[in-house]
Order: structure tokens, then sequence, then C-alpha cells
């Protein structure tokens, strides 16, 4: 991707009066390639309708879909039979947006977004990825590990820790109060989901400007 003008939109997890919302926000800046970090399931209460939306979405802008853990542990249960811990992180309040008791009654336009999506957008500037690396290693050494795919759906050790990347990180994953934005890391998942206290917000993120666009919890 060549742009160096992008909007990238946080963790969703089935908040879709949410997301409206914050897409409407962002209308101004529709040219811009649209990344979305992840997680558009589970623990919210319209995960179906988000999934809706932002394949609707697609249809007139520039976007790109990365996984986040929400939508693997989905994938896993299908694939392995095994539903327990998918439903303990939220499976459940996907299922009933569906009105489903199991996840392979999911339509197949859905369940073709979920495998479609894609681990991490590398670009020159920037590495966008739901989860995160290793603080202490280079970004593109990182990206042939064998185990990159775990490390990109669940780490968490870099959030609050000085890192030596030779780019800037942008990820999701780990809930923060207001966007983390640090020399070569920024975070953007402000823990729609969980409303009330420190948390409640979904938001967007201007690259180069480093402007955030939030939009408080509506869902």
């Amino acid at each position: 991707m060549n742009s160096k003008k992008y909007i990238v939109i946080g963790d969703i997890h089935g908040c879709a009066k949410s997301l409206e919302a914050l897409l409407e926000k962002i209308k101004p800046y529709s040219d811009r390639p649209h990344i979305f970090i992840g997680d558009y399931i589970d623990r919210g209460p319209d995960s179906k309708g988000v999934v809706d939306r932002v394949l609707e979405f697609a249809r007139n802008h520039h976007c790109v879909f990365l996984r986040g853990n929400h939508e693997s542990m989905l994938m896993e249960a299908i694939e392995t039979g095994n539903r327990t811990f998918w439903l303990i992180n939220g499976g459940m309040e996907t299922l009933e947006s569906y009105d489903s008791e199991m996840p392979d009654d999911i339509p197949a336009d859905h369940l073709r977004f979920f495998l479609e999506t894609k681990l991490w957008l590398n670009t020159l500037e920037y590495l966008f990825i739901h989860a995160g690396l290793d603080p202490q290693r280079p970004v593109n050494e990182q990206l042939s590990d064998p185990d990159i795919e775990h490390t990109a759906l669940w780490e968490r050790s870099h959030v609050h820790r000085p890192v030596v990347w030779e780019k800037t990180v942008v990820f999701g994953h780990t809930p923060v109060p207001k966007p983390l934005i640090e020399e070569r890391k920024i975070a953007i998942d402000t823990g729609c989901v969980f409303q009330g206290g420190a948390y409640g917000t979904l938001t967007a993120l201007l690259l180069p400007e480093k402007t955030a666009i939030s939009q408080i919890n509506l869902d």
C-alpha cells in the first residue's frame, strides 16, 4: 500500500451503534484507506450487525481488515469443535446476535470475511497489527517467526515497555483509557465494549497526524 495517509479503527466488539456513529464522524476522510484493527465480534450486543456494516462499508471504501484474537477463537471453535474457550470469552453474545446455537450456522459470507482477514499490514512507515510484537526485537525480524500468528493476536508485553522497533506499530487488543501515542508505538483499543470507568469509547486514528476521533459507546 503506497498511501501515506490512513485512518485506523480500533476494537469494535459487537458495538454496532457505536461503529455507525464513528463512521459518520470520519466521513471527511473517506478517501483514505480504512484499516480495521480486528475484534469485530464477541462481548457486545450485535456482532452480526457489525459484520454486516463493515461488509457494506467495504463496497464503497478502501478497507483492510485485520484479524483479532476473537475472530481466531471463533474459527478455531469451528475447526476443532471445542467451543468452550470462545464461548466464555464473548462467543455467547455473538451467537445470540446471529440467533444461533452453533458457530457453524453463521452466514457463509461472514465466515468468509473472518477467514480472509489479514494478520498484519506492513508499510514503509507503520506496521498495523491486532495485538503487537515483542518490544525488544526489530519488527521485520519478527514477521518471519514461526510463532508470529500467536504473537500478532495475543501479545501484550510491549504496551507499557520501551520498544526497539524500527517503525511505528499501531495496535489494539489491550484496552487503554485513551489512545496511547508514543514514539514507535500507538495503542487504539479504548475499550468500547467496557462501559463505565476508564473505558467505553470507540477510537479512530488519523495518520500521519496522530489525531484521534472518538465515539462514546451507544450500545
